[in-house]
């Protein structure tokens, strides 16, 4: 029986090839594991939504602003609850604008009315080579996206040339003790060294026992009051 959701997080900047990435995985990801992506761009359109492949996909879209920002946080947590009471899916991919700041993530997966269900295990910082070092010297994000990722997409690389990639996998090496690199084009890395991606860290659905296991689910009102207090 699966009682936990693997949660990874996509972080880059638009145009850093985040959909692309995103899209490979939708492709190779088994048909009889549950996948949800929770997708978010800065701005007022989500234009990344429309970009994504996939039918047997659940698709959520937070569009007001950063997933990370208190203006949407009661969207986000919703969003979130809703997945745990009703979706329960084996993975959870967050797509989040490259101007969000990621440390809080980790925190609010671990909210008690989520009931241990969300577990964190990568972050994929997706960089686009010919740009990072002039969006590094202009958003304060980024440290922050180094800092707290597990691997490195090191994308575009064909546009940027060696010397350049160096320079980006040199900067990322300053905000990080041990970062992991895949130097990529079009965000194609190897998604059979990460398991979860694959299934293969899940056993078989029991749709039986999971319906047993599903707790309470609180009212509207209730899970208002809760994100209220956490907010205040």
């Amino acid at each position: 029986m699966n009682e936990t959701t693997t949660v990874l997080l996509i972080t880059g900047f638009l145009g850093s090839g985040k959909t692309t990435f995103l899209n490979r995985i939708i492709q190779h990801f088994p048909k009889e594991q549950k996948l949800t992506i929770l997708m978010n761009e800065f701005g007022e359109i989500g234009i990344d939504g429309t970009l994504v492949e996939g039918d047997d996909i659940d698709m959520m879209e937070i569009s007001r602003g950063s997933i990370f920002c208190v203006c949407v946080k009661t969207d986000f947590i919703k969003g979130l609850y809703a997945l745990n009471a009703k979706i329960k899916p084996d993975v959870l991919i967050i797509e989040s604008t490259g101007v969000a700041n990621p440390s809080d993530l980790k925190r609010d997966l671990q909210l008690p009315i989520f009931d241990n269900r969300f577990v964190f295990t990568e972050q994929f910082c997706i960089i686009d080579a010919a740009h990072f070092l002039e969006a590094f010297d202009t958003f304060a994000s980024v440290e922050k996206q180094l800092a707290t990722s597990t691997v490195f997409i090191i994308n575009k690389t064909d546009l940027a040339g060696k010397e350049t990639t160096e320079k980006v996998k040199q900067v990322v090496r300053e905000h990080h003790p041990d970062p992991r690199f895949f130097e990529t084009t079009f965000s194609d890395i190897p998604l059979d060294a990460f398991p979860f991606l694959a299934g293969k860290d899940k056993e078989p659905r029991d749709s039986a026992q999971e319906t047993a296991s599903t707790p309470a689910i609180l009212s509207p009102d209730e899970l208002d009051a809760f994100i209220s207090d956490l907010l205040d």
